[in-house]
C-alpha cells in the first residue's frame, strides 16, 4: 500500500515527531511511506534516515491551506500516485488528495476549547460538511481530541482514538546524569523537577513557577529546568525574576537528546490549560520509568493513571501542584513504586509498535471503505 504523508511544518514539532514514531515501527513489507513536506524543513534528514522517500514542496510552510499549494500538491500526487493521503494539519493536502480521487486520513493532534462559531450552526454545519467530505478516516491522538472533533459537529463514526506511542528512552550512564547535572546548575540534595514543552502562555510555565515558589518558601531544596523555546519565554524569565528564583531554575534552550535531561529529573511537570493530546515528552518518560505530575486538560488523564504512575492536580491550580509534589518528596517509596509502575504501563500502552499498528489499521478500513 502507498501512503502519501503531507506535512506543512519546517520545524521539528509534535506532529514531526509523531510521524517519526510511526516511521521507525512501520511494517515495511506491507506499507511503502513517503513524506511531503516545505522545502528546507528541519524534519527531511531525519524522515531521510528513517528510510522514507521525501518530496520537498515549494510552498505549503507552516500553513494549513493556500490555493497555489492545492495546485502543487495535485501535481505531487499525480506523480506519486499514492493509494492514501495521510495529512497532519494540512487542508490543502486533504482538498488536493481528494480532488486526485485518493483516500484521505488526517490526523487531529492538538485539543483546545471549540470557538462558539464552530460549535452551533451555521458554522457547525459547514465545518461537520468539510471536514467530512474531505476525509475517510480521522485520526485523533488522545479522546480530548476526538471530543474536539465532535463538539464541533464531526460524526463520531468518522473517529478513530489512538493514544500516541513512542520510542523507549534508556537512562545515560551515570558519568553522564553527573555532567548533565553540572551543566544544568543542579546542585547536591535537589529535588529535580522538570518542563520539556514550548514556551507557550498555554503550557502552564507560570503556574509552575508559582507552585516552585510555595515549595521553596517552605525550605524544600527544588531545581526545575525548563527545556523548549517559544514566543512566551521572556515573560517566563521576567516573571521568574520577580518571584526570586533565578537561582533554582534553569532556562535549557532546544533541547534535541531528551534522555539526558529526562535522566536527571525527578518528576516531570505537564500544566496546560489551553491545548494538550499526548504529550510525547510525559511519554518518552514513563519509557524510562519517570513519574509526572499533570494537569487534569485535554488528553493528560489517559496518559497518566492518577495514583499509578504520577498525579493529577486541577488545571490552573499552582498550590494544588505544589501540594503533589511535596506529598513525593515527602514519600520516597511512593515515588519509587510509581516509576516502576511507569515503565510497565508504557510497555502495556503506548509503544512505538503499537502505535503503528493502530495506524496501519485505519490504513487498511480506509482503503476497504469501512467505518
Amino acid at each position: 500500500m502507498k501512503v502519501l504523508n503531507i506535512i506543512s511544518d519546517t520545524n521539528i514539532g509534535g506532529a514531526g515527531r509523531v510521524l517519526m514514531n510511526y516511521l521507525r515501527y512501520r511494517d515495511r513489507a506491507q506499507f511503502d511511506v513517503s513524506v511531503a513536506l516545505p522545502r528546507g524543513s528541519l524534519l527531511i534528514p531525519e524522515l531521510e534516515a528513517l528510510g522514507a522517500q521525501v518530496y520537498e514542496v515549494d510552498g505549503m510552510a507552516d500553513r494549513s491551506f493556500d490555493r497555489r499549494d492545492v495546485r502543487l500538491l495535485k501535481e505531487l500526487i499525480g506523480r506519486v500516485k499514492p493509494d492514501i493521503v495521510h495529512t497532519h494539519g494540512s487542508l490543502s493536502g486533504r482538498l488536493a488528495a481528494r480532488q486526485m480521487g485518493c483516500k484521505v486520513v488526517y490526523t487531529r493532534h492538538c485539543a483546545f476549547p471549540v470557538p462558539a462559531r464552530l460549535k452551533y450552526p451555521p458554522g457547525r454545519w459547514v465545518n461537520k460538511l468539510v471536514n467530512e467530505h474531505y476525509a475517510d478516516r480521522i485520526i485523533a491522538v488522545s479522546p480530548a481530541a476526538a471530543r474536539n472533533l465532535t463538539d464541533a459537529g464531526i460524526s463520531p463514526k468518522l473517529i478513530t482514538t489512538m493514544m500516541n506511542g513512542v520510542a523507549p528512552v534508556a537512562r545515560t550512564a551515570p558519568e553522564q546524569q553527573a555532567q548533565t547535572r553540572r551543566i544544568c546548575g543542579v546542585e547536591d540534595g535537589e529535588f529535580v523537577l522538570g518542563i520539556l514543552a514550548r514556551i507557550e502562555e498555554y503550557k502552564g510555565h507560570l503556574d509552575i513557577l508559582e507552585a516552585v515558589k510555595e515549595l521553596t518558601d517552605q525550605g524544600r531544596k527544588v531545581r526545575l529546568l525548563i527545556a523548549g523555546v517559544g514566543g512566551f519565554e521572556p515573560q517566563v524569565r521576567q516573571r521568574c525574576t520577580q518571584l526570586g528564583l533565578d537561582g533554582r531554575v534553569s532556562f535549557l534552550g532546544f533541547v534535541s537528546r531528551v534522555e539526558e535531561v529526562l535522566s536527571v529529573l525527578d518528576l516531570q511537570l505537564n500544566a496546560s490549560f489551553g491545548t494538550e493530546t499526548s504529550s510525547l515528552s510525559i511519554l518518552e518518560g514513563l519509557s524510562m520509568g519517570l513519574p509526572a505530575v499533570v494537569s487534569d486538560y485535554g488528553g493528560n488523564p489517559w496518559l497518566i493513571d492518577d495514583g499509578q504512575d504520577g498525579l493529577l492536580f486541577p488545571a490552573r491550580d499552582a498550590r494544588a501542584l505544589a501540594r503533589c509534589v511535596a506529598r513525593l518528596m515527602d514519600e520516597p517509596e511512593t515515588l519509587r513504586q510509581m516509576g516502576a509502575k511507569a515503565e510497565e504501563i508504557f510497555r502495556r500502552r503506548f509503544t512505538g509498535e503499537i502505535f503503528a499498528k493502530n495506524i496501519e489499521s485505519v490504513y487498511r478500513a480506509a482503503l476497504k471503505g469501512e467505518s
